[in-house]
């Protein structure tokens, strides 16, 4: 029979895609300004869905890991309608890179399944990040959680106590299934994300929103020191003008000629 269900949603502030990227004097990228992951409202939409057809009690919770201005995407999946947010929150963890994300967010997400006391928890996150672009988190969190890893799904159903996944593998459909606990990474294809209207926004101003620490979470500095580091970056060149061929009756010729330079041949 069916039991209480805790869904922890991992989401990401990350730079707004409409601004130009920097980096700062500390050789990290420039956070001033923000976001909610546009690729984590598909699995935020997907723990929604799960918890509006599930059985018996069943609570979405939004974690994110981050600066102090990362607090607003969690406000942000509290107004689409996560039930309430924690903020994972560490200088130690700044700039970190994949080992120690999934490290940090691994025993932050036990903490939770001890502390929520739910029956049963799955982990969704959302196919990749708009700033890293790696896809390796999901994968690494459920070794680190010893659980089932469902990577690129376009499709998320629970049925019982089994999760159900269909996913693209090159020309073919796949159709998984994983046993509860496992962890979920969901693409941009598997469902329509909902937008809070001016009652979400409000009843989300009411929602819990609880901070983390490394320390609360038996964590050291040197256990989530991240494993590479960025040595240098500069600002990327001026576009200088294309070349322009004029079709004299040698146009292909020097188009393939072009080609053959660039190495595209």
């Amino acid at each position: 029979m069916p039991g209480s269900l805790h869904i922890i949603t991992l989401v990401k502030w990350v730079p707004d895609a409409q601004l130009e990227r920097r980096i700062g004097a500390d050789r990290r990228l420039e956070r001033s300004e923000g976001i909610l992951g546009e690729l984590d409202e598909y699995p935020l939409e997907a723990a929604l869905q799960i918890a509006e057809n599930y059985d018996d009690a069943a609570r979405v919770t939004a974690l994110t890991m981050g600066p102090a201005g990362a607090s607003a995407a969690v406000k942000k999946a509290l107004q689409i309608g996560a039930d309430d947010g924690v903020h994972l929150c560490d200088e130690a963890l700044a700039g970190a890179d994949i080992y120690a994300t999934s490290t940090a967010l691994a025993a932050a997400v036990n903490h939770l399944r001890v502390s929520g006391g739910a029956q049963q928890f799955v982990v969704l996150t959302g196919m990749a990040s708009e700033d890293g672009e790696s896809s390796a988190v999901p994968a690494q969190l459920a070794a680190r959680l010893g659980v089932p890893a469902l990577t690129q799904a376009r499709g998320v159903v629970l049925n019982g106590e089994q999760l159900q996944v269909e996913r693209v593998s090159g020309d073919r459909v796949q159709k998984v299934a994983a046993p509860l606990p496992a962890v979920v990474s969901v693409t941009d294809q598997a469902n329509e994300p909902r937008y809070p209207n001016f009652r979400d926004m409000m009843k989300a101003k009411k929602k819990p929103v609880s901070a983390l620490s490394l320390a609360e979470l038996g964590l050291t500095a040197h256990g989530v020191e991240s494993k590479v580091s960025l040595v240098e970056a500069e600002p990327r060149p001026e576009r200088t003008a294309g070349e322009l061929i004029h079709d004299d009756g040698t146009a292909g010729k020097q188009i393939a000629d072009f080609l053959d330079k660039e190495g595209l041949l």
